[in-house]
């Protein structure tokens, strides 16, 4: 697989509630799907927001592509964190546009690069449409649209599957599939364990802001095998 796209390292932050993370060590490698599981409240989100830079870590350290988060070159990074962001007063299209043109792509290749990007999550009939008019599930496509499709080295996404009905769910699978192969590095959260069973090339279990273990994406009831692990991590701690 190459050298890691994602590298990170004892990384550390925490809030008053209790909770966020303590120490995780993470890493994805170029054509990869890393899926992130655990219960709500594990720190999950939390994790994904130090990686991209949307939190600081207390400790720890993070390179993307052998950079430094703060030189990161951040047009080869497409990410999807808890709620997809769009302009409610701009219609899908306008809002990919804008997207394409903020992660850097070329002018003349922009319009292109977004008719793809709709046809791909099946957005044509709403391509006009605006944000604020679409359903939950139309505007999670809109947000997966929007960091897929300047085709980045690295995407990061959060419970993607949120309001998607199982055509949506299906789209997203083949998309995340087709990235890893061409070569990007996916690392995507959920607890959807038979989802991301079915594209992880590896799973890690999140609990109480560590990682506990890892899971088989073939294991025979993997699901079973998730609760084991909690489980016994919270009697541990208790």
């Amino acid at each position: 697989m190459g050298e890691r796209v994602l590298d990170a390292g004892g990384l550390i932050r925490t809030f008053d509630d209790g909770t966020g993370v303590r120490g995780v060590d993470i890493w994805v490698a170029p054509g990869e799907i890393h899926a992130l599981v655990g219960l709500n409240g594990a720190g999950k989100s939390t994790l994904m927001r130090l990686l991209l830079g949307m939190l600081k870590p207390a400790a720890g350290t993070i390179t993307i592509a052998g950079r430094r988060l703060d030189r990161t070159d951040w047009t080869t990074v497409g990410h999807l964190v808890e709620y997809p962001l769009a302009y409610r007063e701009l219609t899908c299209r306008q809002n990919l546009a804008l997207g394409a043109r903020l992660h850097g792509v070329a002018p003349a290749r922009i319009k292109a690069v977004v008719e793809a990007s709709i046809a791909e999550l099946r957005l044509t009939q709403y391509a006009d449409r605006r944000a604020a008019k679409l359903s939950l599930g139309n505007r999670q496509r809109l947000g997966l649209a929007s960091a897929l499709q300047h085709d980045p080295r690295f995407i990061v996404l959060d419970e993607p599957t949120n309001s998607l009905d199982p055509a949506g769910v299906i789209l997203l699978r083949e998309a995340l599939l087709r990235r890893a192969e061409s070569g990007a590095a996916v690392l995507v959260s959920s607890h959807h364990l038979d989802e991301v069973a079915r594209i992880a090339d590896r799973i890690s279990v999140l609990n109480a802001g560590r990682i506990i273990g890892t899971l088989d994406p073939e294991g025979v009831d993997i699901e079973r095998s998730f609760f084991e692990l909690v489980h016994n991590d919270d009697a541990a701690a208790a």
